[in-house]
């Protein structure tokens, strides 16, 4: 049997390269239509489903899926499931996440639905603050328990709420880019301070593979997790502390302490750091340039286009003060700099207009303007370089280039 394999990108692990798992065809919603008639459900839109897997991760997901055709505004997802057997799997994980909470823990719950799952730990609290997050809000969603219809924001809400717990049940598999909101969660976390526990809960299609059932897949279901997908996705989230299957093994839980690595967080740190140099840095060589104007010498950028231009826009070398740009290329003689408007110069215009200071942004191009311009007869008093956050004597400065 030939592979036949698909340009698809898995919403777990990112593999780009997809096995061809279900061609469902176009099928109307399953569980968020609610038509109110037999003329009105046969009339419902249909919507392409084309199921594949990853072969790095295993995860089964629509990769034709389009989240606007969900109406989830007017038709929330709903989950009914009064059975005893149900009852036990949600007392047993509520208790799996108390354990770990001290006992006035605030804990969040993102996408709660009607809210019978963070109602339940707080039942189980006689302190704490429990909060149901969801755009869609049902009449019992805040009853016992503090709620919000809205999204949660996981990089500004972890950081206004500080949870000691969240919980996610069964909304991963509706969205198409899962991984994103926990590596935010996970980010959020490690802001925050202090510990924080994820508890997750999934669909599991393990049973698929046995039995070769195919009612697991409708059109609401973007994501169908096996295990070994969803342990995927919770690493990415920071340390798996539980990974358990529930419900005679139709769902798949874990319980992770969010977090991120501390490789992660140095060079989260580093970007901080070089971000707030960046600030001082555009300050620094934009007055370096103004000052160098405002004394009368004449000064030439050489290169306009590229990261030459990017310079130009960064530290506000304007087409007023500093009109003259010139270029080694030729071919770019007669164009313009993108944005600011001053006109390439082929470089030769320099030897019949002297300047005092060239500028070259392409530092390590330097050695191999200076020497051309050896070549052609270029004399100038000083070549400046962008370096350590200012401007500097190519000649003179310590510098690697």
């Amino acid at each position: 049997m030939s592979l036949d394999m698909v340009a698809a990108s898995c919403p777990v692990c990112a593999h780009f390269v997809a096995a061809r798992f279900f061609p469902a065809g176009e099928q109307t919603l399953a569980t968020l239509a609610w038509p109110t008639s037999a003329e009105g459900a046969r009339a419902l839109p249909r919507h392409a489903q084309d199921f594949v897997q990853c072969p790095a991760c295993s995860h089964v997901w629509n990769h034709k899926f389009r989240y606007e055709a969900i109406p989830y505004e007017s038709n929330p997802n709903r989950m009914f499931n009064n059975g005893s057997i149900w009852k036990g799997h949600l007392a047993e994980t509520r208790d799996l996440l108390l354990n770990r909470l001290a006992d006035a823990p605030l804990v969040v719950e993102i996408g709660c639905g009607e809210g019978h799952f963070v109602r339940g730990l707080a039942q189980a609290r006689e302190a704490g603050r429990f909060v149901g997050f969801d755009p869609n809000a049902s009449p019992e969603t805040g009853n016992g328990v503090e709620f919000h219809a809205r999204l949660f924001e996981p990089l500004v809400d972890m950081a206004t709420f500080t949870p000691d717990a969240v919980v996610i049940r069964h909304v991963l598999e509706h969205l198409t880019e899962p991984a994103k909101l926990l590596e935010a969660l996970a980010w959020g976390a490690a802001m925050q301070g202090k510990e924080c526990w994820l508890f997750a809960e999934v669909p599991c299609i393990d049973r698929v593979f046995e039995t070769s059932r195919l009612a697991d897949f409708f059109y609401e279901h973007v994501s169908h997790f096996t295990t070994e997908s969803f342990r995927a996705l919770m690493s990415r989230a920071g340390e798996v502390v539980t990974l358990e299957h529930g419900y005679d093994g139709e769902v798949v839980y874990a319980l992770v302490r969010l977090g991120v690595s501390t490789q992660s967080r140095v060079r989260a740190e580093a970007a901080a750091r070089f971000a707030a140099r960046t600030v001082t840095s555009r300050k620094t060589i934009a007055q370096q340039l103004s000052a160098i104007s405002a004394s009368g010498k004449r000064v030439a950028i050489w290169g306009g286009t590229g990261k030459a231009a990017a310079f130009i826009h960064q530290f506000g070398a304007d087409a007023l003060r500093f009109p003259l740009v010139v270029d080694s290329d030729p071919h770019k003689a007669g164009t313009y700099v993108p944005g600011t408007g001053q006109q390439i110069q082929y470089r030769d215009v320099l030897k019949d207009s002297a300047v005092d200071v060239i500028v070259i942004p392409t530092q390590w191009r330097a050695r191999d303007i200076i020497a051309e311009m050896s070549r052609e007869g270029i004399t100038v008093l000083d070549v400046m370089i962008e370096h350590d956050g200012e401007l500097v004597s190519f000649g003179t400065a310590s510098h690697p280039y």
